[in-house]
């Protein structure tokens, strides 16, 4: 499906903008990063500045409170951001991604006018797709929605799992089934925004993780919860898994910028360290095996960087991005896993140690390969669509 073309912020006032973000990653969140691997917790007063700089509503309409990002500069936005710990992106990522996208792409008029001044504002949200027995696989999903026999309503009943700010979350756009099966494919899936203090939503206490401290993930438990009418997306059943697919390609993005930011962090912080860490009485940067890792690390950074000019430059002109995002993703994901093991050899047997930041790059790179579709999923969904297209041209 194609869009209409998305101008965004005006060029000049988001480079200034951008400028002013990169000096608050670099002085303010880098050097808050040992207290919120210590706490597992980013400090309140840093999500505070966080929402009065407006980053939980980069892309809601200007018309609505929000920045009013186009995909270019919601992705320049995540990769100045994921120059620093990913729990400061993940934060406010799925207000500007999934759940903003949603809106966006399904949400009535006045869904639109009801939520997007509050996530403008700072309301954090989350995305409730994934479940214990079922992720990708939308037919197993076991959520059930079910007309209020009392009224105009609805009944949800499931558990979420893996949801990304559901602890912190006071919003959630919830996947359930309101039918058995339904023709066209997935058409048994609507969508529901749920404010998380409605009687029987219950958050489970957050997972113990690899890495990615300070972000935190949960699971979502919906016991008879009784949402009204108006909080179906859209005002209509059998369109909760496109509106959620379509609202995947941003979040697809988001995980590829990420992932690049990342990178870049952790190859600088590889730079650094070859330089000041001699052997043999010269700095390890001189040795040439060390720079192939270093050189191998540049060249992908770079086509990486290279794919999310491309593809948001595509989805800002309003083509269908689905097989980009999803190529981008995959190739930016599994290219910051390589940096990051790059680093840790870099680094030699200090970067096994904990004390050294080449060791947390390396743990917390290795959930983006999963994120938002894993890389065999995503592999998947991009030869289907090739096929598809050949079969259609043939």
């Amino acid at each position: 499906m194609s869009t209409a073309p998305n101008p965004g912020m005006d060029a000049d006032i988001f480079d200034q903008f951008l400028d002013q973000l990169e000096r608050y990653v670099r002085e303010r969140l880098i050097p808050a990063e040992a207290d919120v691997i210590a706490d597992d917790r980013i400090p309140d007063e840093i999500v505070a500045e966080m929402k009065d700089m407006g980053l939980f509503g980069l892309t809601v309409p200007e018309d609505f409170g929000g920045a009013g990002l186009n995909t270019t500069q919601y992705a320049k936005v995540v990769h100045a951001m994921a120059y620093a710990a990913p729990a400061f992106r993940s934060i406010f990522s799925i207000n500007v991604g999934m759940f903003n996208s949603a809106i966006k792409n399904g949400g009535t008029d006045a869904q639109k006018a009801e939520w997007w001044p509050q996530v403008a504002e700072g309301k954090i949200a989350c995305f409730g797709l994934t479940e214990p027995g079922s992720g990708s696989d939308s037919a197993a999903m076991q959520t059930t929605a079910r007309p209020d026999p009392d009224g105009n309503g609805w009944i949800l009943n499931g558990t979420k799992r893996y949801i990304t700010n559901a602890p912190h979350a006071e919003v959630g756009l919830i996947m359930a089934r309101t039918e058995k099966e339904a023709l066209p494919k997935n058409a048994h899936v609507s969508a529901f925004i749920v404010p998380m203090d409605t009687p029987g939503v219950t958050v489970g206490s957050a997972d113990k993780k690899m890495g990615q401290a300070g972000s935190h993930i949960a699971d979502i438990i919906l016991e008879d919860v009784h949402v009204p009418g108006d909080a179906l997306l859209g005002g209509e059943t059998g369109k909760g898994f496109r509106f959620a697919m379509m609202s995947l390609d941003n979040g697809r993005i988001s995980v590829g910028a990420a992932s690049t930011g990342y990178a870049r962090r952790a190859l600088d912080s590889a730079l650094r360290y070859a330089n000041e860490r001699k052997a043999f009485g010269e700095p390890i940067a001189n040795f040439q095996l060390i720079q192939q890792m270093l050189a191998e690390s540049e060249t992908e950074i770079y086509a990486a960087e290279c794919m999310m000019a491309d593809v948001t430059a595509r989805a800002d002109a309003g083509e269908n991005i689905l097989r980009k995002a999803a190529a981008f993703k995959v190739f930016a994901s599994e290219m910051c896993g390589r940096v990051v093991d790059r680093v840790v050899q870099v680094y030699g047997g200090a970067g096994y140690l904990a004390e050294y930041d080449a060791e947390r790059f390396f743990r917390d790179a290795r959930i983006y390969r999963i994120y938002e579709g894993t890389t065999q999923i995503l592999q998947l969904q991009i030869a289907k669509h090739m096929l598809r297209e050949y079969a259609a041209q043939a």
